[in-house]
């Protein structure tokens, strides 16, 4: 492939929406970027921002569809643009994960919900092209360079279990490639890899070892473009090296990992892990570590630090109470052995219920305990999960500041930062989850600025300290509320103090782990403090407190 939260006081609106504006930032640019720690962003490509409307309508996807299930027009150009404006910066955002962009399906489905074509991004025709509804090669060259000099890492989503549903302008893959039945039944380990999620997905049959010729409908389809020698010229070295099959696990690995060689992306979010043989994500996992060491070779002035290519998968259900095993319940599997360091926690929503306390210190020693090497990602929101922590948007600050400062990698779902509405009226199933951001909220709503500078901050605050995120978390006082995480890296250390649920104005509390005279601020507020007698007195008209270092 060649490049191609609650309510508001009003008295404190106009303050908290100037500050949305503040860079609070503390240089310090030794601070490594670890994902354990990270502050990730999740966006529907098509639904976050529209960069260019030369691309909204292609391949004739004219039909009327069901509500929020055709294109919406966002894409990889406005991506990149709210890079450039500084939007997640201020975010305290250091990585990017976008749904996929490869090339979709040209028709559209109906299952009774009205027509609906692949904006989503998880219907691919061809794995080696973009969509131009997301854009071009040359887009995507542009989002990873402007991402990694803002010190942003991106993450692509990865699918290899399914290839998009049949239409009349989308044929059926071989035999050999796919199975359109049977419907997965879900109550075991085969009848949950071996069967197709829904009707009409065809299933890639990634269990077998037979070696397959290209689908016909693709071979087609490159010779029309003129690239065909050129794309079966690539698969034969690739197979000349690796020495695997031609089997159609192996096809797509290859193609997938054609973007981490040209574009040195950093990382992979995997979709529907449990749906294939676990043996795929470690093979997967094999050749997305040399596509990266070969781009690093190949780029080194582009190289941002000594980071592996980071793999989290979409294990549906894992949680991290169960730690490394995952259950079918005729047979359990660990993905941490096959090709993760991190899986997403879908538990993670539940546990946020809970206490700050108790939320923090489980999943610390957990982290720092059975799981030490390995990670989560944490989220209250996502693209399909019909019941999310704060559906009606009640809890916004909470959700923040539960999320931002919990230990492991955070996922923020585009809008949770300015409360886009999760409930659409008109719509079926997921798409009430996937409405366009509210950018025009974000601009004049003052109540909207204020929940995007509480996010704002704490995500800073976040993206400054590894030790909010990968940090051994330790309650210094139960009322007030106050914790320290630290974190060592090498020579890197790093040590903050937080407190929550605190009285507005005057407040003491209690450091003892600080010499006397040492000086703190505040990163919420920006005011400074000393430690004097164990304790630091510091007066803010906000109920947190961020302590760092000076």
């Amino acid at each position: 492939m060649k490049v191609k939260l609650f309510s508001i006081f009003a008295s404190v609106l106009v303050l908290l929406s100037a500050c949305a504006k503040v860079d609070q930032k503390v240089e310090k640019e030794d601070t490594p970027f670890v994902w354990e720690g990270a502050n990730l962003y999740f966006l529907l490509t098509d639904r976050f921002n529209n960069g260019t409307t030369d691309n909204d309508v292609n391949f004739e996807r004219n039909l009327p569809t069901g509500k929020l299930r055709g294109f919406e027009g966002g894409d990889i150009k406005g991506i990149t643009q709210k890079i450039k404006e500084g939007y997640f910066n201020q975010l305290g955002i250091n990585a990017i994960w976008f749904t996929p962009v490869t090339e979709q399906i040209h028709g559209a489905v109906d299952e009774g919900t009205g027509n609906t074509y692949g904006f989503h991004g998880y219907w691919a025709k061809d794995w080696t092209a973009l969509d131009p509804n997301f854009g071009s090669m040359e887009d995507l060259k542009d989002l990873v360079e402007t991402a990694h000099a803002n010190g942003i890492r991106v993450v692509m989503d990865a699918v290899i279990n399914h290839t998009g549903p049949v239409t009349e302008k989308d044929p059926v893959w071989e035999n050999d490639w796919v199975r359109t039945s049977p419907q997965c039944t879900y109550d075991s380990y085969k009848n949950t890899i071996e069967c197709t999620l829904v009707k009409n997905l065809p299933d890639i049959k990634t269990e077998s070892n037979k070696e397959v010729e290209l689908p016909e409908s693709l071979v087609q389809k490159w010779k029309a473009e003129g690239r065909y020698e050129q794309e079966v010229k690539e698969l034969d070295e690739f197979f000349a090296r690796t020495g695997y099959p031609r089997t159609p696990k192996n096809y797509i690995i290859k193609w997938l990992c054609d973007y981490i060689i040209e574009f040195g992306i950093d990382g992979y979010r995997v979709d529907t892990v449990k749906h294939t043989e676990e043996s795929v994500w470690a093979d997967f996992r094999k050749e997305c570590e040399y596509a990266f060491e070969l781009y690093k070779k190949n780029n080194p002035d582009k190289v941002l630090d000594d980071n592996e290519f980071y793999t989290v998968g979409e294990v549906y259900n894992y949680n991290i109470s169960n730690k490394f095993a995952f259950d079918f319940g005729d047979k359990k599997v660990n993905y941490y052995a096959n090709g993760f360091t991190d899986l997403i926690n879908f538990e993670f929503k539940y546990n946020a219920q809970s206490s700050y306390e108790e939320l923090f210190s489980m999943y610390s020693d957990i982290l720092h305990g059975d799981l030490k090497g390995y990670g989560v990602l944490n989220y209250l929101t996502s693209h399909d999960d019909g019941s999310p922590f704060d559906q009606k948007r009640e809890r916004t600050f909470e959700a923040g500041t539960k999320l931002l400062l919990s230990p492991g990698t955070s996922q923020v779902y585009y809008g949770d930062e300015s409360a886009r509405s999760l409930e659409i009226e008109g719509t079926v199933g997921d798409a009430t989850l996937r409405s366009f951001m509210n950018w025009d909220e974000i601009e004049n709503n003052a109540e909207t600025q204020a929940i995007l500078s509480h996010w704002q901050k704490l995500g800073q605050f976040r993206a400054n300290h590894p030790a909010v995120g990968a940090g051994v978390h330790k309650m210094i006082s139960e009322n007030p509320y106050v914790f320290r995480r630290s974190f060592e890296k090498g020579k890197y250390h790093d040590q903050v103090f937080v407190a929550l649920d605190l009285d507005k104005g005057l407040k003491e509390l209690p450091v003892a782990e600080l010499e006397n005279g040492t000086k703190l601020r505040d990163a919420y507020s920006g005011k400074e403090t000393e430690v004097k007698n164990g304790k630091v007195s510091i007066d803010t008209e906000f109920d947190i407190l961020l302590l760092e270092l000076i």
